[in-house]
């Protein structure tokens, strides 16, 4: 840790600061894990430089300096620092966007878990922004062009449709013929 922090003086001026200053700066934050008060002063020291932005380029750091936030009930400021930051890993960045939102609801409620419907409607509440996910959330529903063909042959034609039928709406629709055969099978417990 003195290590660092006469290096991160030292380097005080320069932009970007050098690798072997970043690269210790992730090892310390991983070392510091069970140790909460001097992880809290790494992140301090990081996040307090002109050099900020560097150092929220690694996975490590960042999720030190989220942990920090969570620990302080800084969950607004855990979220901006994910929003901002600029990790390549953005599936964990999600994941952590997530984790944030999920301790809010604990905290708020004073419980010691969510259930996994509770977290569901938890990350369906507070979707992870642009940056974290520039293709867009996952969804599982097809496009639109497709469920109106899918419909439009529902009202047209039948609702159970023989395997000649399935494969030729499969080809169509570009899916799978089991994907066809339940969205069919769905349709119709839908209208029950």
């Amino acid at each position: 840790m003195k290590r660092f922090m006469a290096m991160l003086n030292r380097n005080k001026n320069k932009d970007p600061p050098p690798s072997k200053l970043l690269d210790l700066a992730a090892e310390l934050c991983q070392d510091l894990q069970s140790s909460s008060l001097s992880l809290e002063k790494l992140v301090g020291a990081m996040m307090g430089c002109k050099q900020k932005m560097y150092f929220l380029t690694n996975i490590h750091i960042v999720r030190a300096c989220v942990f920090i936030h969570l620990r302080k009930g800084q969950h607004d400021e855990a979220c901006s620092l994910l929003e901002h930051c600029k990790a390549e890993e953005k599936e964990e960045l999600v994941q952590l966007w997530h984790e944030v939102h999920y301790r809010r609801v604990m905290e708020k409620h004073h419980k010691d878990f969510l259930t996994p419907l509770q977290k569901f409607r938890c990350r369906k509440r507070n979707p992870p922004p642009v940056s974290l996910c520039p293709e867009g959330l996952k969804t599982r529903n097809y496009p639109k062009e497709v469920r109106q063909h899918l419909h439009r042959f529902a009202a047209e034609v039948t609702t159970k449709p023989d395997k000649k039928q399935r494969e030729e709406l499969a080809r169509d629709t570009n899916l799978q013929p089991t994907q066809v055969y339940n969205w069919f099978a769905n349709y119709r417990r839908r209208r029950k």
